[in-house]
């Protein structure tokens, strides 16, 4: 007994910590274009591959190749650069609304855009997201009003929820967007259950979950798996790789899987790893899975790998935890520059285009603050009744919910 070595933990660790040298040599990336593009029934065990490689379609010059590619035109293009762009301005204006005190709370979305604003332009009206607190995009693309977000964020007389919610975790049924659960894997398990209701009642629509490399460590995401697989549920199965937790990277949670993708295979669920940064490959992969889902093949899991160039919150300062030039280190590129590249490329946008499109969308977005803050703030104006708590719970208030409003005075 002597000779036993006593036991030890393994704690991974990041490449780098704050004052290193950033280093993303772990990340192996294909060439925008080699990766296959199989058929939509095909099984799991075939297309093992794509589950530890990186789906491209823009090249390092700006050209769309591959076989992913050729799917949008130049408008769908244009219009997911706008909406890219919207987002990323709203994100601005709403980080200074909260330094200014207006919220209390924000979250951003930079580096991400393309994600969200990319999967919503494959959906079909009636398909419901059950999204996390970072995919604003799916309500953008959908044409979801600006000022509505914006008196949600303010929790002003005029928020659609009624203050009933934290800022920035929406809800809208007419536009596909279930409630933001701020208890991260719920989302999962939710779509999973929404999916196969909607198969039980013979529907067409189909549901997508959403979840961050952080939460896949959860049992609500293990659980979503196993039924989702089970019952080939009509759903996508979403998992956002940025690298970062609110504070822990990505490894904890991956553990010894190799990707996050890998992990759809042993519950026998085809398996996708996609750029994140790249809107023509998130929109291609997207459209695949979603017709998979639709044409009863069953679920589908796909992993983005993408960066979260900013803080987790407002309540974060990620120079704590990781270098600050990390960002710029990243070889995915911005999404933004990106997709507005390879629109100048094929003679269907411009510089001045784009400076003209930046200049409009801001106003845009100034307008729709204007107009929600005509309404209230955080802290002026007018704020929603405290009976408004009570309800929209239950389609027929119970009992101790009623002698709770009553002694409330509400």
């Amino acid at each position: 007994m002597a000779d036993i070595m006593p036991l030890a933990l393994h704690v991974p660790e990041p490449a780098v910590r704050p004052g290193g040298v950033p280093d993303f040599s772990s990340v192996k990336i294909p060439k925008a274009g080699a990766v296959p593009r199989p058929e939509v029934d095909i099984g799991s065990e075939a297309i093992r591959d794509l589950a530890f490689s990186i789906i491209r379609v823009l090249n390092r010059n700006g050209e769309a190749v591959g076989p992913w590619s050729g799917l949008l035109t130049d408008d769908d293009l244009r219009d997911g650069l706008r909406h890219m762009l919207t987002l990323r301005t709203f994100d601005a204006r709403m980080l200074l609304s909260q330094r200014q005190g207006k919220t209390s709370f924000y979250m951003q979305h930079l580096g991400e855009e393309a994600i969200s604003c990319a999967f919503q332009k494959a959906l079909s009206p009636g398909d419901m997201n059950f999204p996390t607190y970072r995919q604003a995009g799916l309500l953008i693309a959908s044409g979801y009003p600006l000022a509505a977000m914006i008196c949600q964020i303010y929790s002003n007389i005029r928020d659609p929820l009624k203050g009933r919610q934290l800022p920035v975790l929406y809800s809208s049924k007419p536009h596909g967007f279930f409630t933001v659960s701020g208890n991260l894997a719920t989302q999962y398990v939710q779509a999973v259950g929404w999916a196969m209701a909607s198969a039980i009642r013979n529907d067409t629509k189909i549901a997508a979950a959403w979840i961050g490399d952080g939460s896949t460590a959860e049992s609500d995401f293990h659980a979503a798996l196993v039924f989702a697989s089970t019952y080939k549920a009509p759903v996508v199965l979403n998992i956002v790789n940025n690298q970062w937790a609110i504070s822990t990277f990505q490894g904890i949670a991956r553990g010894g899987a190799g990707t996050f993708a890998a992990r759809g295979l042993g519950f026998g669920i085809p398996a996708l790893r996609v750029d994140g940064n790249d809107y023509l490959a998130v929109h291609a992969v997207a459209q695949w899975a979603i017709e998979r889902a639709r044409r009863n093949l069953g679920p589908t899991l796909v992993e983005y790998v993408t960066y979260r160039v900013g803080a987790h919150s407002t309540s974060d300062d990620p120079s704590a935890y990781r270098p600050k030039t990390e960002s710029d280190a990243w070889p995915l590129g911005d999404p933004i520059i990106r997709l507005k590249n390879h629109l100048i490329l094929q003679g269907a946008w411009s510089e001045e285009r784009h400076k003209q499109a930046e200049a409009e969308i801001l106003e845009t977005v100034i307008a729709a603050q204007k107009e929600a803050e005509s309404f209230g703030t955080l802290h002026s104006g007018e704020k929603p009744s405290a009976r408004e708590m009570f309800e929209g719970v239950y389609a027929e208030m119970p009992p101790h919910l009623l002698r709770q409003r009553q002694r409330a005075g509400v």
